[in-house]
């Protein structure tokens, strides 16, 4: 099994180099400086700013150091979103090797991760945000949510921790869509759930199981235990949120 997604995922990716060399158009205008950046991030996330929050900013400020080069040579957000589930389904293959290959599966996790700020930030740099690119981002997050989750049980992660995991992300997320369809910003307020979170516990899960091989299971199941402790703490603090910002006993 692990041959054959491994087989599949050189194909995908040969594929997705030639598409990402095709399909690139460098912009008409000049790319934005990081302020310019974050202006434009406000304007996409409803007017959310993100200096308001140490660890966003210097998220966004690192994606915008990695992005720039991509936007300056035209790559396509909707590009870089599929290379991100690329990645995430290369996780699965040095996690099933177990031992020390799971470092390096910590490591493809991370590049995934990143790689979901990327497709935002470089829209964003070259003006090419669009509402296809909005809804496709968010789709593949949730498929790279279960992904990651799946990878973490492949190491020995317990399985109801996972699911009890998963659950608590996609009840935030759900919550935070439905909240922004009755007129709340796309971000309303930043939680210890986002995730960033999710992606250096579920990293930190597999990749800390490379080191102490022999504890491996039991790195991944903490991993897990972490993830649903700040993923329901984080539901709770967006309910909250939207129950005062939207006002508990306003007709729509």
């Amino acid at each position: 099994m692990t041959a054959v997604l491994g087989a599949g995922l050189v194909l995908a990716g040969g594929g997705l180099v030639a598409l990402s060399f095709a399909t690139a158009v460098p912009p008409s205008s000049p790319v934005p400086d990081l302020a310019g950046y974050l202006v434009r991030w406000r304007r996409l996330h409803g007017g959310y700013d993100p200096r308001a929050n140490p660890w966003l900013w210097g998220w966004l400020a690192m994606s915008y150091r990695i992005a720039r080069p991509l936007a300056r040579r035209g790559v396509r957000p909707d590009v870089l979103t599929l290379w991100t589930v690329w990645l995430a389904l290369a996780v699965l293959v040095p996690a099933a090797a177990g031992g020390r290959w799971q470092i390096l599966a910590g490591w493809l996790l991370v590049a995934s991760g990143l790689g979901d700020t990327l497709d935002g930030c470089v829209a964003a740099l070259t003006n090419r945000a669009t509402r296809w690119g909005y809804v496709l981002d968010s789709l593949v997050d949730r498929v790279n949510d279960v992904v990651y989750l799946l990878a973490v049980v492949v190491v020995g992660g317990a399985g109801v921790l996972a699911l009890v995991a998963g659950v608590c992300l996609g009840l935030l997320e759900y919550l935070r869509a439905r909240a922004a369809n009755v007129g709340m910003g796309d971000v309303g307020v930043v939680t210890v759930g986002e995730r960033a979170t999710r992606v250096i516990l579920c990293a930190a899960a597999i990749g800390l199981g490379g080191v102490f091989t022999r504890a491996a299971p039991l790195v991944a199941s903490g991993g897990l235990a972490a993830l649903a402790v700040a993923s329901a703490a984080g539901l709770a603090q967006l309910g909250v949120a939207v129950h005062r910002g939207l006002g508990a006993g306003r007709r729509y």
